[in-house]
């Protein structure tokens, strides 16, 4: 999975088994730097990328309204 992921392209010859203490070095590492360090669960990454797909994909727009029911909707 992404659990790893940052320590993964830190490290990417490291075995996988050990990205998890790392992480803790990585963790230690960015707090002194003051550099933000975000851990998500898996639920809330998708609800992140929906609400960011819904912002930039819906702007200003209907999402009930189909352009295809539209032209063939009978009035």
């Amino acid at each position: 999975g992404l659990n790893f992921q940052v320590e993964h392209h830190l490290f990417p010859s490291m075995p996988r088994p050990a990205l998890r203490q790392a992480r803790l070095l990585v963790r230690d590492h960015c707090d002194t730097l003051d550099v933000p360090y975000t851990e998500t669960t898996l639920l809330r990454s998708y609800g992140i990328v929906v609400r960011y797909l819904n912002r930039v994909g819906l702007t200003a727009r209907d999402p009930f309204a189909c352009p295809m029911v539209a032209q063939l909707r009978i009035h």
